[in-house]
């Protein structure tokens, strides 16, 4: 692929991302992308390490799945230690996984019993936080060249960007439900208690503070002895 073609289709790439209503959807299109446009690659995946499991959270083609399960069983694995930031580069490439592996020996004997020729993967990362890696597999050996380290980069970028921003949007939903609670439940005692406003909101505080309670919590609290008593 010419690289006028490749940025026109990345250009593409980033239009369609945006029609995207869900981040899984997000990155499915981008492992959906990496098979399309980086040449060789046969099949593609985002791995992410939580409390020290491996899990999928987009696959596109065989192996990514059982790739990501055998090096979260194993321990080890190019993709793990990329994803939980044990490796000290950003990005990895196994030319040719039919040779031995020192770094991940368990894994490069399973990986070559899938038919996995060469790997190669991107960290996905902001300024602020490391979210996981996108991983490329092929079939046959030195599939993965330099255009890989542009395609790949780019790819990775979209999917950070799109991670971060879901995670920015869980932050935002959380804090504007545990305000909408807190409210509620200062309504309810105003209601019950004849209280102001501020008694109310003093009342859920001293309450949180006597009892080491997170407001949000005492505000439920109120929220389902209501509910109870209804």
């Amino acid at each position: 692929m010419e690289w006028r073609e490749f940025a026109e289709r990345m250009a593409e790439l980033a239009r369609e991302l945006l029609t995207k209503e869900s981040v899984s959807e997000t990155l499915d299109e981008i492992a959906a992308s990496a098979v399309k446009l980086v040449s060789g690659c046969d099949a593609a995946g985002i791995l992410a390490v939580r409390k020290g499991q491996a899990v999928t959270l987009s696959a596109c083609g065989k192996w990514v799945r059982e790739s990501d399960r055998l090096q979260g069983e194993l321990g080890e694995g190019p993709c793990f230690d990329l994803a939980r930031g044990a490796a000290d580069e950003r990005a990895y490439r196994i030319e040719d996984m039919t040779e031995p592996q020192p770094s991940w020996p368990r894994f490069a004997e399973a990986a070559r019993g899938l038919g996995i020729g060469s790997m190669t993967g991107v960290l996905l990362y902001t300024d602020k936080e490391d979210f996981g890696a996108l991983n490329l597999y092929a079939r046959r050996p030195g599939a993965f060249t330099h255009e890989f380290e542009t395609a790949g980069w780019l790819l990775a970028s979209h999917a950070a960007v799109a991670l971060s921003s879901a995670r920015t949007i869980d932050q935002l939903e959380h804090a504007m439900h545990t305000r909408h609670g807190i409210g509620e439940a200062m309504g309810i005692l105003m209601e019950r208690h004849r209280l102001s406003e501020d008694d109310a909101f003093n009342v859920l505080r001293a309450i949180s503070q006597e009892h080491n309670i997170k407001l949000r919590d005492v505000a439920q609290r109120v929220r389902d002895d209501r509910t109870e008593h209804l």
